[in-house]
């Protein structure tokens, strides 16, 4: 039986009264984070805001009026709209494979009207609302089953297939990691992520080793971005052109940085995709080391808001859909900051809430207001 029924019984905030419950803090923390885009987006575009600044706060405002609207939402809605709003994402998936709009060697978006739509991204969230039902009516005892745990392989792996089929490479890897999580905070035996774990190094060996062959795994371009992993040096105005000017952006911030609109390799356009992927680097090379890791410092705050949230909810759904936003969101700053840094293969993915684009913006401050609909409505 659901922690919705378990509980339903018990007191929760109603009308207005809500707002007096929203988890305020996480509010400001991400009014901080998205301030910090704001700033980045005006400083890389020679002090004019107009050009990226400004739309952002636009959207930002938006995203935060719906963010609230979401958390007055009972959270049995989310329950019940889930398996809808995952086979939704799946068809809008395909429509991106059969007439996407191309755009940087992918077709990932869909022109619909004044508005470009990413699927993938909202396939994000969808995931994570249909797994923590699927857990949430499962029950512990059936978690670790073999028929059971190949039900949500097959609900991650479906939706990965498609955006693969785009190519986004970055997307794929992090519906994966996030179903994992999903998985793995749900109690599903350690057993299999080891399996899984020998599988995918098997993956990567097979991946290797087929570059080149008539049955080659994956495109040319992404052997291209292992290669610059591996070894940046090798094609520095190349394959490796990108990676080396966002080192030479990080090491030449020092401790302090330049100074706000000082960041040379931003401001002279070496910096690639200076406003989306790699605006970490603009930020470290103006704020140095003090900025980058007060920008991490408020991302783990937010995270620890939400693991605070998704603990003290005896909910079993509201628990689970917290934790996996949550994780969502950590892949999100993680993949980024380690794929500018150089730990990580290039994969596009956005520093989220700071990077220049609405469906990503809009789609985390919405996921969010689901958060706050769990913390708002838990049992009290």
């Amino acid at each position: 039986m659901s922690g919705y029924l378990d509980y339903k019984s018990e007191q929760t905030p109603t009308g207005w009264r809500k707002i007096l419950y929203l988890s305020w803090p996480l509010v400001f923390l991400l009014a901080a984070v998205a301030a910090t885009g704001f700033l980045m987006l005006y400083s890389i575009a020679g002090g004019r805001a107009e050009i990226w600044a400004e739309p952002q706060m636009r959207r930002f405002v938006v995203g935060m009026v719906a963010m609230i609207a979401l958390a007055f939402t009972p959270i049995w809605f989310w329950r019940s709209i889930s398996v809808a709003a995952y086979v939704v994402c799946l068809l809008l998936l395909v429509a991106v494979d059969v007439f996407g709009h191309h755009a940087m060697g992918a077709q990932r978006w869909l022109d619909i009207g004044p508005v470009k739509l990413q699927p993938s991204e909202i396939t994000k969230i969808a995931l994570v609302l249909v797994l923590a039902a699927y857990y949430d009516w499962l029950g512990l005892s059936r978690v670790s089953r073999p028929l059971w745990v190949l039900i949500p392989v097959l609900l991650i792996l479906i939706p990965t297939g498609l955006v693969l089929a785009q190519p986004d490479l970055g997307t794929s890897v992090m519906l994966v990691a996030g179903g994992a999580l999903m998985m793995f905070v749900a109690g599903v035996s350690l057993w299999y992520f080891a399996v899984v774990i020998g599988s995918g190094a098997g993956l990567v060996f097979a991946v290797l080793k087929s570059r080149g062959t008539d049955w080659q795994l994956i495109h040319d371009y992404q052997y291209r971005r292992i290669d610059t992993f591996l070894d940046p040096g090798s094609d520095p105005l190349g394959a490796g052109y990108n990676i080396t000017q966002a080192q030479i952006a990080l090491g030449s911030g020092g401790w302090s940085g330049r100074g706000f609109m000082q960041g040379t390799q931003s401001r002279l356009n070496f910096l690639p995709e200076k406003h989306t992927d790699f605006i970490f680097t603009s930020l470290a090379e103006e704020f140095g080391f003090v900025g980058s890791i007060t920008l991490l410092s408020l991302y783990a705050l937010i995270i620890a808001f939400c693991l605070y949230s998704a603990l003290t909810n005896r909910d079993r759904f509201a628990s689970l859909l917290t934790l996996g936003i949550a994780g969502t969101f950590f892949l999100y700053f993680a993949v980024n900051m380690g794929m500018v840094m150089g730990l990580m293969p290039v994969v596009g993915a956005p520093l989220p809430l700071v990077s220049y684009g609405g469906t990503q913006l809009m789609i985390l401050l919405m996921a969010f207001g689901i958060v706050q609909s769990a913390h708002v409505n838990r049992p009290r």
